[in-house]
């Protein structure tokens, strides 16, 4: 019998836990799975740490600072050399869904090497893809 892995599930350091959740929960459409103990501190309750699913999506955010110890503005340098990217069987009802919610994003377009996608920033300048194979009748 061989290790097979049943999954991958990034986490990744985000500044602002209610804006991340805000992104990931309320306009992607995540749900929190599992999450640390709540804390009170000088930003509000949150928890510091969440692991979050959308179908077999998976992402866990943790704060990148203490309790108490964030400070007024995000550091300068953001995360923008990080690229998530989500599949899916219908791009266009995903695009659709989405921007129901709120997310802001150019309609899915034909990539060069054969997937249809859009893509957006999260609050902490990660980039999230969402993609489907291109089939050969568009």
């Amino acid at each position: 019998m061989s290790f097979s892995p049943l999954g991958l599930t990034p986490l990744i350091g985000v500044f602002d836990m209610h804006a991340s959740l805000a992104f990931y929960r309320d306009v992607l459409g995540f749900s929190v799975v599992n999450a640390s103990p709540a804390v009170e501190t000088r930003e509000g309750r949150f928890s510091h740490w969440m692991w979050l699913r959308f179908g077999e999506a998976e992402i866990m955010l943790n704060t990148i600072y203490d309790s108490n110890e964030r400070p007024p503005e995000p550091p300068e340098r953001r995360s923008g050399d990080t690229v998530f990217y989500i599949h899916c069987a219908d791009i266009d009802l995903a695009y659709k869904e989405l921007t129901g919610r709120g997310l802001k994003s150019k309609p899915p377009q034909m990539a060069r090497y054969g997937l249809r996608l859009f893509s957006v920033k999260d609050p902490d300048g990660y980039i999230v893809v969402f993609q489907e194979i291109a089939s050969s009748e568009r």
